[in-house]
C-alpha cells in the first residue's frame, strides 16, 4: 500500500505488499523489494536498492550522495539485502566510482543514528548499535556486533564473528572471532559466547583460542606467531580465515592488552 500523502516517483519500482507511509519520499531510480515497510519521513534517494521484507524507520536517509570531495556525480548505488532493519535517522550513503556499491547485507540491524559512508561493505547478520559512525571504505564481515558510539576509521576491516565494545575507537583492523575493547582498542579474548550461539563446536572454539594465544599472549611478534601457528595448529577453516585476514591487513591489527 502506497499512501497518497507519500511521494513515490514514477521511475522507482515498488514490490508487492510493500507499505509506504505518508510523507515518505521515494526518488527516481529506486528499487524496493516485496513486503517492505517504509515509514513516514524517510527518504530513499536515487541508486538505492532495497531487498525484500526490510523495515525503514522515520528519518532514515538512504542513498544520499557520498560525502567525498572526489565524487563527480558518477552513477553509483546503495544495496541492502533482505530482512534488514534500518532504525531512526540512519544515513547510508551510496558509493563513489571506486567500488560503485555501498553494500549492507541481509538480516542486519542498524540502530538509530548509524552512519554508513561511501564504499563501505557490511556482511549478513550484523548489528550496529546506536551512533556507530563509519568512514569510507570500511569492510565489516558477517555476524559482527559493534557497540554504541563507535567511530570506525576509513579503510578498516573487521573480521567475521567479532565484537567491538561500545565507545571504542577503531583505528586498526579487528581480526575475526574476537572481542575488542578498551583504549587504545585491544584484544580482550575470543567471542566465545557468540561462537557458541552460532553452533561452533568446543574443538573449533579451543582452536581459535589457541591461535590468538600465540598471536596476542605468548610474546611473539607477528611473523613468529604465524610460524608457530603453522607448526602447532592443525589445518582448519578457522585457521585459514585468521591467517588470510592477517595477511591481507593493510592498516595492521589492533594491539594486545598490556594491562
Amino acid at each position: 500500500m502506497i499512501h497518497p500523502l507519500s511521494v513515490v516517483h514514477e521511475g522507482s519500482t515498488v514490490g508487492a505488499s510493500t507499505v509506504i507511509e505518508p510523507f515518505a519520499h521515494v526518488h527516481d531510480d529506486v528499487i524496493i523489494g516485496e513486503g517492505c515497510w517504509i515509514a513516514s519521513n524517510s527518504v530513499l534517494m536515487p541508486g538505492t536498492r532495497l531487498g525484500d521484507h526490510c523495515k525503514i524507520f522515520p528519518g532514515a536517509v538512504l542513498g544520499a550522495e557520498p560525502q567525498d570531495l572526489k565524487f563527480g556525480g558518477e552513477k553509483t548505488y546503495l544495496t541492502i539485502g533482505d530482512h534488514t532493519t534500518i532504525r531512526e535517522f540512519c544515513t547510508l550513503n551510496r558509493a563513489t566510482s571506486h567500488s560503485t556499491y555501498t553494500k549492507i547485507g541481509s538480516h542486519c540491524l542498524l540502530m538509530a543514528y548509524v552512519h554508513v559512508a561511501h564504499d563501505c561493505s557490511i556482511g549478513d547478520h550484523c548489528v550496529l548499535a546506536n551512533s556507530v559512525n563509519m568512514a569510507g571504505h570500511v569492510l565489516i564481515d558477517d555476524y559482527v556486533i559493534i557497540g554504541g558510539m563507535v567511530p570506525i576509521h576509513q579503510f578498516v576491516n573487521i573480521g567475521k564473528h567479532s565484537m567491538v565494545g561500545g565507545g571504542s575507537l577503531v583505528r586498526k583492523d579487528v581480526p575475526p572471532f574476537i572481542k575488542a575493547a578498551r583504549e587504545p582498542l585491544s584484544y580482550v579474548g575470543i567471542n566465545s559466547i557468540g561462537l557458541n550461539r552460532r553452533g561452533f563446536t568446543k574443538g573449533q572454539v579451543n582452536c581459535i583460542n589457541d591461535i590468538y594465544r600465540l598471536i596476542y599472549v605468548s610474546g611473539y611478534n607477528m611473523s613468529q606467531a604465524i610460524e608457530e601457528i603453522n607448526v602447532q595448529i592443525e589445518d582448519c577453516d578457522e585457521k585459514t580465515e585468521i591467517l588470510k585476514f592477517i595477511t591481507n591487513s593493510e592498516r595492521g591489527l589492533i594491539r594486545g592488552y598490556n594491562g
